[in-house]
């Protein structure tokens, strides 16, 4: 059985990412596997491949709203439609990355709650006060949140968070969730029951 990690590609503003985040983690375990997330940032993706966000294609805008609210009440998911939606992400993106460097448990943690915090309680969530706050909830102390704050303007992090969507294009990634398991790529909340006969198959 192949015990590579599985790669998760999302946005923080993708609703399907967020349903993906709450089920990806306890599927890959079950399979003896790990995952590695990774934020991308869904503006740069679309204008690599001519897309725009779905909720403003006209006529399936609509349709993907109320496909959002459905598919978080099929997989049992507390979901809210922000007010604002979509929006930037690039803070929460950044935040995320300098978090996992140091502390890969509480970047991941940081990174559940900010998709409930946008998702449920419709809060804006690239706002750097908000950002900092998320971290502090999930165990930054005082030094930490100051480091985290200088680092969100350092040109150094926003380097990073290019690189990694760069590198993510390089990839093939084309949406979010997008999902690599031994380089199958999956995209969307949608392939998560052939993303588990693929894992429990290994491969079909």
């Amino acid at each position: 059985m192949n015990s590579e990690p599985i790669e998760f590609y999302f946005d923080f503003t993708s609703p399907y990412g967020y349903l993906m985040s709450e089920r990806i983690d306890e599927l890959a375990a079950r399979c003896g596997r790990k995952v590695k997330w990774r934020p991308i940032l869904l503006g740069v993706v679309f204008k690599a491949t001519g897309a725009q966000p779905l909720a403003q294609v006209p006529l399936k805008g609509e349709y993907s709203k109320r496909d959002f609210a459905r598919s978080a009440r099929f997989l049992g998911i507390p979901y809210a439609a922000p007010a604002a939606f979509p929006i930037a992400t690039q803070n929460t993106a950044r935040a995320w990355y300098w978090l996992h460097d140091s502390d890969c448990a509480m970047a991941r943690r940081f990174a559940h709650a900010a998709f409930r915090a946008y998702f449920t309680e419709g809060r804006d969530i690239n706002d750097i006060p908000t950002v900092l706050d998320l971290a502090e909830k999930v165990g930054a102390g005082d030094t930490v949140i100051g480091e985290l704050e200088a680092a969100l303007a350092s040109p150094e992090i926003k380097d990073r968070l290019r690189r990694e969507v760069d590198a993510a294009l390089a990839k093939g990634v084309c949406g979010s969730p997008y999902v690599i398991i031994d380089g199958e790529p999956f995209l969307g909340v949608d392939r998560l029951p052939q993303i588990e006969k693929w894992l429990a198959d290994s491969g079909f």
